[in-house]
């Protein structure tokens, strides 16, 4: 997940970037509860067409989701009580085109409703850049053998966190 600040113009005082597992009822409304808008991917095992909803542009619409019947896992009878009846999300598809590869179409789901003055094309931007960020933590914990972290408590995880990140900014520093 990541977190970016917004132009200063913008009323929203941050934006919260993540893949598939955050893309929850409950979670979208504890984000926007907090002050805070998102862009996820939409989870598979959600379904909808482009036939539901309110057409906003190119494949664009305007959402309602409604509150789960179950308590999902990870909340408490009082936090699932308190969640609205429904609310309204943004989808957005758009297709990967890769010649020779099956034509992959991917759904995002933002709180961002306003097509005008958060277009289309900069969601989906903004959420390619937000890839490029995950493939490069990939590398750099792969390169640096940081996959499986050894210590124990959390403190300890964060010191040889930091010390991974300074022998690598060591090693680059003297590649430069």
């Amino acid at each position: 997940m990541r977190r970016v600040s917004p132009p200063a113009s913008s009323a929203s005082p941050a934006l919260l970037f993540g893949d598939r597992a955050f893309c929850a009822y409950a979670d979208m409304f504890s984000i926007t509860k907090l002050g805070c808008d998102a862009v996820f991917r939409k989870h598979s095992s959600r379904t909808t067409t482009m036939r539901k909803g309110k057409i906003v542009g190119d494949c664009d619409k305007l959402v309602t989701w409604y509150k789960p019947k179950r308590c999902p896992k990870g909340l408490s009878k009082d936090e699932f009580l308190a969640l609205p009846s429904s609310i309204t999300v943004r989808e957005i598809y758009y297709y990967i085109v890769i010649p020779g590869f099956r034509t992959q179409r991917v759904s995002l789901i933002t709180t961002l409703l306003d097509g005008t003055t958060y277009p289309t094309l900069k969601i989906v931007q903004l959420y390619y850049q937000r890839w490029q960020v995950e493939l490069d933590l990939r590398h750099l914990k792969t390169t640096l053998g940081m996959d499986v972290l050894r210590c124990k408590t959390p403190s300890m995880v964060r010191k040889e966190i930091h010390v991974y990140l300074l022998a690598y900014n060591l090693l680059r520093s003297l590649m430069w």
